[in-house]
C-alpha cells in the first residue's frame, strides 16, 4: 500500500515540475518561421499539446497493447503523463511495457515507474507514439529538432502502427510552411563535409552543422554522432520518398528527419481546444 501510495506521486506539482523543465528544452524546436509568441501563446500551445497526447493514448494504447513505443520531446511527455494516471490512478496497463526512442525517453518511463522495455527483449511493438516538428498534407513528417530522430525511427519502424502527436503549429500543407530549420540528417562525424557538399549538389538548398548552445562545438546525439540541419528549397517540389533514400545512401548518413509512409494517424491539438485528426 506505501509502494503504492508513493508511485501515485507522479501527481504532485515538484514531479511534474521536472518534466515541464524538461518540456523547456525542447520549445526552441517547435519556434515557426519569422514569428515570436507572447506567454499567453505557450500556455495555449501546452494545452494543445496535452490534448492531442491524451487522446492518442486513449484511442490508441488500450487492455490489449502489451509493447508501447515512447518518442521523444515536449508532447510526448504528456503522453506519458496520461499512461501514467491510467495506470497509477485507474488501475489499467498495469503489464505495458515502454520501448524508449531516447535518453529522455528512458528517463521518463522510469520517473513515471512504468516498465522498461528494450529493442533487444521487445522488438516486436504494438504502437508507437511520438511527436512531430512539421506534417503535411500527405503525413510525411519532419523530426529531429530535438535530435533524436535515429533511435525515433528505429522505433517507429518496429510498431506496428505509428501514431503522431503535435500542436496546430506543426499541421501544414507542404514542408517547409511552418518548419524553417530544415531537415535533420545523423551523420558520422568524419564524413561530415563531404555529406554536406554531396546533399547541396544532388538537392539544392542549404546544409549546416547543428552546433550547441551551452558547450563549445556541434551537438552530439545519443549515438555520439553529429547532426545536419538540410534547409530545403521551400519553393521546390520534392519527391521525399526519393530525397529520404538519396541522402541514406550517401557513405556516412546515419538516418534523416524525414519519416515517409510510416505515420497511420496523426492527432493535432487545435487553437480553439479541439483535437484535429489526420489519416492519409
Amino acid at each position: 500500500m506505501l509502494l503504492g501510495l508513493l508511485r501515485r506521486g507522479f501527481s504532485r506539482p515538484h514531479f511534474y515540475q521536472h518534466h515541464l523543465n524538461a518540456q523547456q528544452l525542447f520549445l526552441g524546436a517547435a519556434l515557426l518561421c519569422g514569428q515570436t509568441r507572447n506567454m499567453a501563446d505557450e500556455i495555449s500551445l501546452d494545452e494543445a499539446k496535452k490534448k492531442a497526447a491524451r487522446t492518442a493514448v486513449d484511442e490508441w494504447v488500450t487492455e490489449g497493447t502489451k509493447i508501447l513505443g515512447i518518442g521523444s520531446g515536449s508532447t510526448v511527455v504528456f503522453a506519458v503523463q496520461r499512461i501514467a494516471e491510467r495506470v497509477w490512478k485507474d488501475g489499467e496497463l498495469t503489464d505495458l511495457i515502454c520501448v524508449p526512442s531516447s535518453y529522455q525517453a528512458q528517463h521518463l518511463i522510469l520517473d513515471y515507474n512504468l516498465n522498461l522495455g528494450s529493442l533487444d527483449r521487445n522488438p516486436n511493438i504494438d504502437v508507437a507514439i511520438d511527436g512531430a516538428d512539421e506534417v503535411d498534407g500527405r503525413m510525411v513528417c519532419i523530426k529531429g529538432g530535438g535530435g533524436c530522430l535515429l533511435q525515433e525511427k528505429v522505433v517507429a519502424s518496429c510498431a506496428k502502427k505509428f501514431i503522431v502527436v503535435a500542436d496546430y503549429t506543426k499541421q501544414s500543407t507542404r514542408l517547409g510552411e511552418q518548419w524553417c530549420r530544415g531537415v535533420p540528417i545523423e551523420v558520422a562525424p568524419m564524413a561530415y563535409v563531404p555529406i554536406k557538399l554531396q546533399i547541396e549538389a544532388m538537392f539544392g538548398g542549404e546544409v549546416s552543422l547543428r552546433m550547441a548552445k551551452v558547450k563549445a562545438g556541434p551537438i552530439i546525439t545519443d549515438n555520439g554522432n553529429f547532426l545536419l540541419d538540410w534547409k530545403f528549397v521551400a519553393k521546390r517540389e520534392y519527391n521525399w520518398d526519393e530525397v529520404n533514400r538519396g541522402i541514406t545512401m550517401i557513405p556516412g548518413v546515419l538516418e534523416t528527419g524525414l519519416f515517409v509512409n510510416m505515420a497511420h494517424k496523426c492527432y493535432f491539438g487545435m487553437a480553439d481546444g479541439n483535437v484535429k485528426a489526420q489519416t492519409k
